[in-house]
């Protein structure tokens, strides 16, 4: 089998099976695991898949820049953040994490709503400017542009010195076995901090995120509280989550 037609094997192994492991695919095409693991590396290179121990899993297509992420899955954003922002309560102090399904989220609170928000995201700040009702609390740090929001020590010496009832957090895959996964090392700290410092998380994630993965790892799965996903999320890649204790919500509130 040539070099083009192992890769594309390998490509439709991913795309049927949500994974692959290098070990089993070795023996199927009677290859060296050595042959596998390089043709995995080089798909990685291309930005194909994300590498795993043992395998490979989908790479995660929510790592685009802030504004090409505006455009992906914007629908099933919206469903999320209208249902996410149902979730608030009176009275809480709530983390809004950065990201398009955080704006959703803000966009949406009820304009009767009296709570707090403390969020690192200037545009999710923006957007609760003109809401009465709200406190906002600006979390500073150096502006991490791809994602616009602030990261950094002083970010994390913030978040450190509160008590939030929930977190509701951004990330760009969700993988039984890889865990809650984002694009850059730092971000993926303060998502760790933000986790830490609230009393539940509720993870928001459209149906191109679950299965998937990136390179950084904020927490297991089983870090959270629950994953709020929207009707369209995929029934057989939410199965190994339930089983990993995660409780699963969908935005048409089911």
């Amino acid at each position: 089998m040539l070099t083009r037609q192992r890769k594309q094997h390998i490509l439709s192994v991913l795309q049927r099976d949500g994974n692959v492991v290098a070990k089993s695919l070795s023996e199927e095409l009677a290859l060296s695991e050595d042959t596998i693991r390089r043709d995995l590396r080089e798909l990685a290179a291309e930005g194909l898949l994300q590498r795993v121990h043992g395998g490979a899993l989908p790479i995660a297509r929510a790592e685009a820049d802030f504004a090409g992420r505006l455009q992906l899955a914007t629908a099933e954003k919206v469903a999320i953040g209208r249902a996410a922002a149902r979730l608030v309560r009176p009275g809480q102090v709530v983390f809004i994490d950065g990201g398009t399904t955080a704006v959703q989220m803000a966009r949406h609170l009820p304009a009767s709503l009296r709570a707090t928000v403390v969020t690192h995201s200037p545009s999710v700040a923006v957007e609760l400017a003109g809401h009465a009702g709200i406190e906002v609390v600006l979390i500073g740090g150096r502006l991490f542009r791809h994602s616009m929001v602030a990261v950094g020590a002083a970010a994390m010496d913030a978040i450190s010195r509160i008590h939030a009832d929930t977190c509701f957090l951004g990330v760009t895959g969700v993988h039984a076995e890889a865990g809650l996964t984002t694009g850059d090392v730092e971000e993926a700290a303060i998502k760790r901090a933000l986790m830490a410092a609230a009393a539940e998380t509720v993870v928001l994630a459209s149906s191109e995120k679950i299965g998937a993965a990136s390179a950084w790892v904020i927490n297991p799965v089983s870090a959270a509280t629950s994953l709020l996903v929207s009707p369209e999320a995929p029934a057989a890649a939410l199965a190994p989550l339930r089983k990993a204790g995660l409780a699963i919500l969908r935005s048409d509130g089911g």
